[in-house]
């Protein structure tokens, strides 16, 4: 059985946060769910690189935005992916820091799961195919040749 990948939600609405924690633990992601921008940056800042596999934060927040929680993450974990989703702003220009941008209105949760599959396999890295090499012909002497 494979790992299970490690995502990191923040939301300050509680409702939403875990409706969207239940949503991905029942597709098998462990979920941290938090409520405060500033907590997720101390479990960012904690943890290995590599271990998370995904930041999926809102754009509105009253203690800080998602634009600058991605930001310092980023800072902290170049590779992390992160989503950005928001029930107030369709433009994605307004959520210009993460690799993705979800309206919450207009994103069902068939697709969030689907964008978030996405973004995990992008961040382990496409796979590395070897090129079968091509079966040897057996070896024969000259001796045997000219025989």
């Amino acid at each position: 059985m494979r790992p299970k990948k490690t995502i990191l939600c923040v939301d300050d609405n509680e409702q939403i946060l875990s409706v969207r924690t239940f949503l991905l633990e029942t597709r098998g992601y462990r979920v941290i769910a938090l409520t405060d921008p500033h907590q997720a940056l101390e479990v960012i800042a904690n943890s290995l690189p590599g271990s998370l596999d995904l930041l999926l934060a809102d754009l509105i927040m009253p203690q800080m935005d998602g634009n600058e929680l991605v930001r310092r993450a980023k800072d902290m974990h170049p590779q992390l992916p992160a989503l950005i989703v928001s029930g107030t702003v369709t433009a994605y220009d307004r959520a210009g820091r993460a690799d993705v941008f979800l309206p919450k209105g207009a994103c069902s949760p068939a697709e969030l799961l689907e964008r978030v599959r996405i973004l995990v396999a992008r961040k382990r890295g496409p796979k590395k195919y070897s090129m079968p090499s091509a079966p040897m012909a057996p070896s024969r002497s000259i001796a045997a040749v000219s025989a």
